[in-house]
């Protein structure tokens, strides 16, 4: 989280109170509010922004922003509070951060106390120091350290700390962003309060801004079975990009230092993402990852009543091998599934032109659709979602290039600065004629996992309720449409 986020969260409590106050009456519809999605998570009167803490322990996982949100499934949260942090100083805000289960009470508060690890922001200074808070009551609450901060190198540019514990090395390990220097620092330490510098790694990849929201953690490699450690950053505070290579507990080599940037999503609304520390299975290969889906250009601007913030849907993670490297697949969690409702299918084939399906429509931009289109050469084919008032979202796929465009020029029924806009990626080789999209809609957002989850696609749309209209278009034809969909329960339900 940057800076300038504090200036924004501080408006939007201000929102979120005013929100708060009138409850009595948009408490009738609360969940059900214009352009709240049914199967995301969203607070119920507030801001969110990075997901934080991310663990699964006890049976339950445990999300972050800095109130807590509890599931027992990655789909059903529960928000418990919009304050998890007690005793914080006057004129001080935690930033972005990470949560670790001590099991063996190494911070002398005790065995399986959680630990809060976040960074501390001084209002007066602008000073980012990295400061912990400590849990008894299951991870709902935590109690400030008062003697804070435990790592301060006397920098406004030093935040959102990952800690994992490194067990070959029997060491917490600190991965913390440098965030203008365009570096990731690693700090090791014994007790969670002293920590001591190991390395620093970057600027690398993508640098031409700012780093922030690192993340460190093992994916498995579907060919071979063994574990690769990856190294997420967000950048430019505007999308994220990974390298793999080896981690020893007090540095990172990448496997290809100087390629070209590796981004996790090249849609236009994902950032900030952390994956799961799971205490109750730590072997599992089960890598799972949730995203703040927004862009710092205009998330104050959202014109959700309720609040503003969403977060993504669960993903899980798995490396696989291409020709130049390892690359991260993304998988939506089965657990997804439990929320289809009858599911409607397609298989015929179709010319040239734009053809409406009403059984999508019907939906109301709650909805999967898996589908796997087969192109005539050089055509350009794909979906109109979100169609209606003369307004959609376009996602095309030009089969002589091999490129997916998602195009929300004209999406949104709100005038939104810097919202209109388009984003492109290869999901396959030019002249590539088949290939396969999973699709979720849900109200303001659409997440597009292309190619069995090579490439992800996330955005936000903010179309009206009455843009629910789905099209199919092909511009030179014939082409075979292969579809189901199914509509998603809410989860508020």
């Amino acid at each position: 989280m940057r800076v300038s986020a504090f200036a924004a969260a501080l408006t939007l409590t201000a929102l979120a109170a005013t929100a708060r106050n009138s409850s009595t009456v948009a408490d009738t519809t609360l969940f059900h509010e214009p352009y709240r999605p049914q199967f995301h998570f969203t607070p119920a009167h507030r801001w969110i922004g990075d997901p934080c803490g991310l663990i699964k322990h006890d049976g339950k996982y445990l999300a972050y922003s800095w109130g807590t949100a509890e599931s027992p499934d990655l789909i059903h949260w529960k928000e418990i509070n919009d304050h998890a942090i007690n005793g914080m100083p006057p004129k001080t805000a935690a930033f972005t951060g990470s949560v670790v289960a001590d099991k063996h009470g190494s911070a002398g508060w005790g065995d399986d106390a959680l630990v809060a690890v976040f960074t501390l922001f001084d209002e007066d200074s602008k000073k980012q120091s990295q400061a912990v808070a400590f849990s008894h009551d299951g991870g709902h609450t935590y109690q400030y350290y008062d003697q804070n901060p435990v790592l301060d190198i006397w920098s406004t540019e030093f935040r959102d700390p990952t800690v994992i514990r490194h067990e070959p090395s029997g060491k917490w390990m600190m991965a913390v962003a440098k965030a203008l220097e365009k570096k990731v620092a690693f700090y090791e330490s014994d007790d969670l309060r002293h920590w001591v510098w190991t390395s620093d790694f970057g600027p690398m990849g993508d640098n031409s801004r700012s780093w922030e929201c690192p993340d460190l953690f093992q994916v498995t490699v579907e060919e071979t079975g063994e574990k690769k450690w990856v190294l997420l950053v967000s950048v430019n505070w505007a999308r994220e990009q990974y390298f793999v290579g080896d981690f020893d507990g007090r540095q990172f080599i990448p496997d290809t230092p100087y390629s070209d940037p590796l981004y996790v999503d090249d849609g236009l609304d994902f950032y900030a993402s952390r994956v799961f520390q799971n205490y109750d299975e730590p072997e599992s290969d089960d890598i799972i990852s949730i995203g703040w889906v927004n862009y710092w250009d205009y998330a104050p601007a959202a014109p959700s009543e309720w609040g503003k913030g969403i977060w993504s849907i669960p993903r899980s993670y798995s490396l696989y091998s291409t020709p130049d490297g390892l690359r991260l697949r993304q998988t939506p969690v089965k657990a997804l599934e439990s929320l289809r409702g009858e599911p409607f299918t397609l298989n015929r084939d179709y010319k040239a032109g734009t053809y409406s399906l009403p059984r999508l429509q019907s939906m109301e931009n709650c909805y999967e659709l898996m589908a796997t289109i087969e192109a005539a050469p050089a055509d350009v084919a794909g979906f109109n979602l979100c169609v209606g008032d003369g307004r959609k979202v376009s996602l095309s796929y030009d089969v002589a290039t091999g490129y997916l465009t998602l195009d929300r020029t004209n999406c949104s029924d709100v005038k939104i600065k810097f919202f209109d806009r388009i984003s492109t990626t290869p999901v396959a080789a030019p002249g590539t004629r088949k290939i396969n999209l999973r699709i979720f809609v849900d109200k303001s957002t659409v997440e597009v996992f292309a190619d069995n989850g090579r490439k992800v696609m996330t955005l936000l749309t903010y179309a009206a309720p009455s843009q629910t209209g789905v099209e199919f278009f092909s511009q030179r034809g014939p082409i075979r449409l292969a579809l189901t969909a199914w509509p998603m329960q809410s989860i508020h339900d």
